[in-house]
């Protein structure tokens, strides 16, 4: 019995374990307490001189980004002082990474949400969205 139960699941599990190796993790449309944007949306807060925190690696930052952006590296330097310190809890702000497969910026947000933070803007799309309507980066 134990085996005919391990030979039915064996399956199952190897098909799980590759579809997290694969990428298929895909970051939430949503994210409580903040507002999903687009890039138009996005083009349109930085227009005003909001404030764009990018919670990529430092490899991706030094590669390209939105221009002005505050780098607050998510897995180092991305936490509730090093966020106060840049910003207000009610100042807007806009968190973004490097698109849907990235959940880096889902993450920062759901902590800056927890923290108290009002004004937080949720940028799922990311740099790849950005530049890809010709928007400047740096």
């Amino acid at each position: 019995m134990r085996k005919t139960l391990l030979f039915l699941i064996t399956p199952f599990l190897l098909l799980l374990s590759f579809s997290s190796i694969s990428g298929d993790t895909v970051s939430p449309l949503t994210i409580e307490g903040a507002t999903s944007i687009d890039t138009l949306k996005a083009k349109e807060l930085f227009d005003k001189g909001a404030l764009f925190v990018d919670v990529r690696s430092n490899k991706d930052w030094d590669a390209g980004r939105i221009p002005d952006a505050l780098h607050l590296e998510l897995k180092k330097v991305f936490n509730e002082q090093s966020l106060s310190k840049e910003a207000g809890k009610d100042e807007a702000m806009i968190i973004y990474c490097n698109g849907e497969k990235c959940l880096r910026s889902s993450k920062a947000t759901t902590l800056a949400v927890s923290w108290g933070f009002k004004k937080l803007f949720y940028y799922r799309d990311g740099l790849p969205a950005w530049k890809k309507a010709g928007y400047p980066v740096e």
